[in-house]
């Protein structure tokens, strides 16, 4: 018989814990050695991107959700990893919240699937959405590790998607040094104070030699319904795209400022899946092809 989900909750009732996630031993990896971890691949999985913003509230895990699904869309196998402990958003994207998943006999987690798109966030795993997490550096950083390396992608991904926690701390530095990843698009809107942070999250990804794949401006324009006619809510482009110039990096997308975008991400079903066939999720999917094309992968 599979170990019950309950092991898995007992540790959120705790501060510190050599097993924050409540995986049995077995099966479990080993701690790291002195210094640096040792980056290695993430068993089952082909390419790994990160999804990434350095400011809170630019819609980073939204667009991380509709990136996944227009990868699985052009007919990759695709997973997505919510590591964004605090705030996990995926649950909620993919209509998942009152699901948990289960552990294979190795003591695996079993991703759940919404979409064609295997998913696994720790949000699954707390009692509630509502349950606030009080957990230590420390702590935190094992969870990471066990969210990387303890999940079961099956059958294997072509490609997963990381949707990380804003900003440049532990938790995105530990990533950075426990896994090989292939890549980051990194997320802003136009307004100043969301570019100058963007610039840092790019710096950061720049000195642990992560390629960066891209940048994507979302909430750019609103066009009127009423009127058509177009408004730079959150300031002009000319910001975005100096920094892409300067940088050499590519604008890989522009997200346009729509209320059906935020609509439909708050009822699960996010753009690609309810509105396949908008000019927003041509958006997504002109990403997605650009993404799948920098780190080798033919749609």
């Amino acid at each position: 018989m599979r170990p019950t989900i309950s092991r898995l909750l007992q540790a959120t009732r705790c501060l510190q814990h050599e097993n924050p996630l409540g995986l049995p031993k077995t099966g479990t990896i080993p701690r790291f050695q002195r210094g640096l971890p040792t980056k290695r691949p993430i068993q089952n999985v082909k390419k790994v991107i990160a999804v990434s913003s350095a400011k809170g509230g630019v819609g980073k895990s939204t667009i991380a959700a509709n990136l996944s699904l227009s990868l699985a869309r052009l007919g990759l196998r695709t997973g997505i990893l919510d590591t964004d402990i605090y705030g996990p958003s995926i649950p909620t994207l993919f209509s998942l919240t009152s699901h948990q998943p289960s552990l294979t006999s190795s003591s695996q987690l079993i991703p759940l699937t919404a979409y064609g798109v295997q998913t696994m966030s720790l949000g699954y795993l707390t009692p509630s959405s509502s349950s606030a997490l009080i957990w230590r550096g420390p702590m935190l950083l094992k969870a990471i590790q066990q969210l990387l390396h303890s999940v079961a992608w099956s059958p294997s991904l072509d490609i997963l998607v990381l949707d990380l926690p804003p900003g440049t701390g532990d938790i995105q530095l530990s990533i950075t040094q426990q896994i090989v990843l292939d890549g980051a698009v990194v997320v802003t809107t136009p307004h100043i104070l969301a570019v100058q942070d963007a610039v840092k999250g790019m710096d950061m990804f720049d000195r642990v030699e992560v390629p960066i794949l891209g940048l994507v401006q979302n909430m750019s324009l609103f066009r009127c319904p009423h009127c058509h006619g177009e408004t730079a809510v959150f300031g002009g482009e000319e910001g975005v795209r100096q920094v892409c110039k300067e940088r050499g990096v590519e604008l890989l997308g522009d997200v346009p400022l729509h209320p059906n975008i935020g609509e439909d991400a708050s009822r699960g079903r996010p753009t690609v899946v309810a509105e396949p066939e908008s000019d927003r999720a041509r958006v997504f999917m002109d990403v997605a092809r650009a993404v799948a094309r920098k780190v080798g992968l033919e749609v």
